[in-house]
């Protein structure tokens, strides 16, 4: 894709991953892009607080290369409490009290691979092994769950999985709810492995459906069948 001066110099504005940047750069020099990040500017200059922070917002893909990604887990919208959001799905800050989803996660993989429950909800050990922790809308006014809908995130998301579906072989899709079962209908089944449970929190979690879904222990198996290396799920003490 040859590129002009001005387009370059747009591209280098944008802190993300080099990888990241180079197979999503029609989307990032495109209209949509120039929306979303106008949205952001007006909502900050509104003296609005965005979670989560300017620096955090790509972690998910900064933390999680494109060509390191084995596991893909879609949530929906950060966390909008203060100090939560960490710009990786599920997972808050270390010293941060347990948001009811994430314990419940826990409570599924302690139940699935009789792994300890982690007492902080810091993700990024999972991020790092090639573990995408994706929220569809990547950032949320402080107090107001799901403020940021439709603006561009979901259609920069969505990017990001035809990227992974279209470039990418044996990757395992997680997807708890709904939501990310809708969001997911874009993957090929053939190339990827696709895990359907509903969703953790606890009104849908005590309905039934993620409790024994055994995400975890299903994933590493698939990805040991093809010769890669299982994730790790155990979080530090």
């Amino acid at each position: 894709m040859n590129l002009t001066e001005q387009e370059l110099t747009k591209l280098n504005q944008i802190r993300l991953d080099q990888s990241w940047k180079a197979a999503l750069s029609d989307f990032l020099l495109s209209p949509k892009m120039d929306h979303l990040r106008d949205f952001l500017l007006q909502e900050k200059s509104a003296n609005k607080t965005i979670y989560p922070p300017s620096n955090l917002i790509f972690s998910a893909l900064d933390t999680t290369p494109l060509n390191h990604v084995k596991v893909v887990i879609i949530g929906q919208d950060p966390y909008h409490g203060p100090n939560q959001a960490n710009g990786l799905s599920f997972s808050v800050q270390r010293g941060i009290a347990l948001p009811p989803s994430l314990r419940n996660i826990f409570h599924e993989l302690h139940s699935d691979l009789d792994i300890p429950k982690s007492v902080h909800g810091d993700l990024s050990k999972w991020a790092e092994q090639g573990v995408l922790l994706l929220n569809s809308v990547l950032t949320v006014e402080a107090a107001q769950p799901t403020s940021h809908q439709k603006q561009g995130w979901e259609d920069f998301t969505d990017t990001v999985i035809d990227v992974l579906n279209q470039q990418r072989e044996r990757v395992v899709f997680i997807l708890w709810g709904a939501y990310a079962q809708r969001k997911g209908q874009r993957i090929d089944q053939d190339k990827h492995l696709v895990l359907k449970a509903a969703h953790p929190s606890p009104l849908a979690a005590n309905r039934g459906g993620f409790f024994g879904c055994k995400v975890f222990s299903k994933t590493n198996h698939y990805l040991k069948q093809y010769g890669i290396e299982p994730i790790d799920w155990q979080l530090d003490a």
